[in-house]
């Protein structure tokens, strides 16, 4: 900046003013002048003279050093805010100094600087011209401010360049004003605005200028139709989409503007009145939407005439075509018709053959309508494709009506479609019967028990063979074949009842058997055999006979015992037997007069009488005494014998008084003579066995052959053998019956012998307790062991007849005896028995 001083000297100044000049927007603390030296004042007298700047309304904006009396710039200066518009900006002030006091005037003038652009009234300006507007016209333009003064004001104006407006700007001493001028004529749909700058510039170095846009609306005619963005609109959609679904939107455009520009769209009706029922047109925006059902079966396209209309007071239009194509939707189920079924197939029917026609058909298109039929599930028939949606049902495997007489035969057909359609149809189809299967029997042979002594014209046993097949194929009639027995049974040919025509005897036939044919009614029949194999059961028919030599009847035989004779002392033994087996034959024996007797007892097995103690004085001489010896049949029969006993004082009057029995003088039979070779290889066979058993034991090592001793076979005064080891026993039994032999040999895994069998010399008494029933059939087995097990084969020595029979023990064991493993009557042990009235026992089988 600068700054002029102009002294007295210098030139006249009124009282001798002082004038600093300094420019705006100087810096605080910016030197003005040395006022203590213009006042010419000593610089040493300043500070006690108090020289200070007088109170004013300026004096803020500077300070006073009183040390060397230099003026400083202390605030900003703003001439545009201190003078404004006016072309000088003095400042006057006052100094003032005491001792003597005095008042110095000064005036500093603020020069103006260019630091304001010229400022328009608005940021833009707004025209409005017609399109109509002739070149020529003008249009007055506001005048920008500038806060500077002189030549830093608003001198020029300039317009931006164009091809329709110019500017023409008129000087003035202080500003400068312009007009716009329309130079060429407008046109609204070429450019319906125009914008433009104005420039406004100052005098200044350098210049400053300020600016604002000028726009110029072009007022529309209406000059212009709508035009369509597409002479054909194009749009897809699926069927059976929602209402209000949106398909297109078409678009014109008119190069107007305001109701010469607004476009109103609409249908143009035809004489396909149903393309256009479903779909509707929004007026403002064009978008077409779907307001009624769209089916692709129905149409699968639709062309609808579109029209674009402006709002001018002259509206002028535009048409376009939109083209809907309604895509297919997988909406349709396939439908199965059966044109032809045969509702009855035989079961031999050969692979191939045809049960029936179908016919498929889907509604729908493409690969919706691509229909697959199949078996929902594996039955033996199969689907044919004969013609393209036609079908063939026939016959794919092998029938069998016994499996299944009815097939209820599950067809699907399934569209191609996502997600696939699928509808399924049942078909019935009966298998007829055809006479393929033999009647057939529970089991191939068939065992039947009969009591004997039945009547005659019973019902024995009821055959109930079946037939897989139906009706007459099913029908089964029975017939006896290779019946040796025609005499004892027969047959109900319809209902399979086997009638015994006779009484059966046990002891003449314990078992036959016959064949017995089922035959059904098909053509050709079918029949199978089976064998019935009939039991006789043995009945309680035959009473106890007593043995010679106390069989006679009505006498009375006489036994004598001496008076010395011990306890246990062998008086006799009774000896029957029975026809009949099993518990029917087991014979137990007990006196039955006099009750009470205590000097007797007899064993209930054996028969064996003997004294149970010494005989005192008071005894009698003699004793009468009735045995009865009864079996356990249901119910049971008996026969008595008598005997009288006699007490002799000496033993030399032993006798016992046998009567004479007369002896049939027989020829030696053949059944002798069978009986007789069984007996001896039997025997034979026997003692193989135990020279077998004993090799065996030698070549044991010495740890196993430790563990046994010496076999030991035991003969018992009642008849009975008993083998006998260390580890194991065998007991050998034979009854007293001279008339019929039962041999049976079993383990004994129990106590010792002499812990088990009956003591000889203490009677028919135990070592053991033993509780024996009072009413139960009591099988007793030889010596009365427990928990026999028997392990053989009944056979009988009748050469014509060598078979098996059910159960029939020997000696009889008692099921209720013991308190251990039970042998019972029905589980069917079977015996090695020899049967000869004429032959004593025989030992067969050690069970070694």
């Amino acid at each position: 900046f600068s700054n002029s001083l102009r002294r007295c000297n210098n030139r006249p100044v009124a009282s001798g003013q002082i004038v600093y000049s300094i420019s705006e927007e100087t810096s605080p603390g910016t030197t003005v002048g040395n006022l203590a030296k213009d006042l010419d004042l000593k610089v040493q007298d300043l500070e006690h003279r108090g020289f200070q700047i007088a109170d004013g309304p300026y004096k803020r904006y500077f300070d006073l050093n009183v040390k060397t009396g230099v003026l400083h710039v202390r605030d900003r200066l703003d001439r545009d805010g201190l003078c404004g518009r006016s072309a000088k900006c003095p400042l006057e002030l006052e100094a003032i100094v005491t001792s003597p006091l005095n008042m110095y005037r000064f005036e500093i003038n603020i020069l103006d600087e260019n630091d304001n652009a010229p400022i328009f009234p608005s940021s833009h300006i707004v025209f409005n011209v017609s399109e109509l507007a002739f070149p020529g016209e003008r249009f007055s333009l506001p005048t920008a401010d500038d806060a500077d003064v002189g030549s830093n004001s608003v001198k020029s104006y300039k317009l931006s360049p164009n091809e329709h407006f110019s500017l023409d700007v008129q000087g003035g001493a202080e500003s400068a004003s312009a007009e716009l001028v329309l130079q060429k004529a407008l046109d609204r749909e070429k450019q319906p605005v125009v914008q433009l700058t104005l420039t406004a510039l100052d005098g200044g170095k350098p210049a400053r200028s300020g600016t604002t846009k000028i726009l110029v609306h072009v007022i529309d005619v209406n000059d212009n139709i709508p035009v369509f963005s597409k002479a054909l609109y194009k749009a897809q959609i699926r069927e059976n989409v929602p209402r209000g679904f949106p398909v297109i939107s078409v678009q014109a455009t008119d190069l107007d503007e305001g109701l010469n520009g607004e476009i109103l769209y609409s249908f143009v009706s035809t004489n396909k009145v149903s393309d256009i029922k479903h779909f509707s047109i929004d007026g403002v925006t064009g978008e077409i939407t779907v307001t009624g059902d769209v089916d692709h079966e129905t149409n699968a396209a639709l062309e609808i005439r579109v029209q674009a209309k402006d709002r001018g007071q002259n509206p002028r239009a535009a048409f376009s075509k939109v083209l809907i194509e309604i895509l297919d939707v997988n909406d349709n189920v396939p439908e199965i018709a059966v044109t032809s079924l045969v509702n009855v197939v035989r079961e031999d029917a050969p692979v191939g053959t045809m049960v029936g026609l179908i016919t498929v058909k889907d509604a729908d298109a493409g690969p919706n309508g691509a229909v697959e039929l199949k078996l929902a599930e594996a039955v033996p028939f199969k689907i044919e494709n004969t013609y393209k949606n036609k079908y063939s049902l026939a016959v794919g495997g092998r029938l069998d009506r016994e499996k299944t007489a009815e097939f209820n035969i599950s067809i699907s057909a399934t569209d191609g479609g996502t997600p696939p359609l699928t509808s399924t149809s049942v078909i019935t189809v009966h298998i007829s019967d055809v006479n393929d299967n033999a009647p057939r029997f529970p089991e191939p042979v068939m065992n039947v028990y009969v009591k004997e002594n039945g009547q005659v014209g019973a019902v024995i046993y009821t055959i109930a063979a079946s037939d897989l097949d139906a009706e007459e194929n099913a029908k089964i009639s029975y017939s006896l074949i290779d019946n040796n027995h025609k005499s004892a049974v027969n047959i109900n040919a319809a209902t399979g009842e086997i009638l015994a025509l006779q009484a059966f005897n046990f002891e003449e036939t314990k078992t036959f058997q016959f064949q017995v044919q089922a035959k059904d009614s098909g053509l050709p029949p079918l029949s199978s055999n089976a064998t019935v194999k009939v039991f006789v059961l043995d009945e309680n028919d035959n009473s106890p006979v007593i043995l010679p030599p106390y069989s006679e009847q009505s006498s009375v035989v006489s036994e004598n015992v001496p008076y010395s004779a011990e306890a246990g002392y062998f008086v006799a033994k009774i000896r029957a037997v029975d026809a009949d087996s099993g518990y029917n034959a087991l014979l137990s024996y007990h006196i039955s007069e006099p009750r009470g007797n205590s000097l007797f007892r007899i064993g209930t097995s054996s028969g064996e009488i003997r004294t149970k103690r010494r005989m005192s004085d008071n005894d009698l001489k003699t004793h009468p005494l009735v045995i009865l010896v009864s079996d356990h049949g249901e119910p049971a029969r008996s026969a008595t014998v008598s005997i009288e006993v006699a007490v002799v004082e000496h033993t030399g009057d032993l006798q016992t008084q046998f009567r004479h029995v007369p002896l049939k003088e027989d020829s030696f039979s053949d059944l002798n003579l069978y009986l007789l070779v069984a007996l001896v290889s039997v025997s034979a066979v026997f003692l193989l066995s135990l020279v077998s058993l004993i090799a065996v034991k030698c070549y044991r090592t010495n740890s196993n052959f430790s563990k046994y001793s010496a076999p030991v076979i035991t003969s018992h005064p009642d008849g009975t053998w008993s083998y006998s080891k260390s580890t194991q026993q065998y007991d050998v039994c034979f009854s007293s019956d001279t008339l019929k032999s039962d041999v049976v040999v079993f383990p004994a895994p129990f106590p010792p012998v002499d812990a088990e069998l009956i003591s000889i010399n203490g009677g028919d008494t135990f070592n053991r307790t033993q509780t024996l029933p009072n009413k139960e059939k009591v099988r007793t087995f030889c010596s009365d062991r427990k928990n026999m097990l028997i392990q053989n084969f009944m056979v009988s020595t009748n050469p014509k007849k060598v078979g098996t029979r059910p159960f029939s023990p020997l000696c009889g064991i008692s099921p209720s005896s013991y308190n251990t493993q039970q042998t019972s009557r029905d589980q069917g042990d079977q015996f090695l028995k020899f049967r000869n009235r004429n032959a004593l026992p025989f030992l067969f089988n050690t069970g070694l």
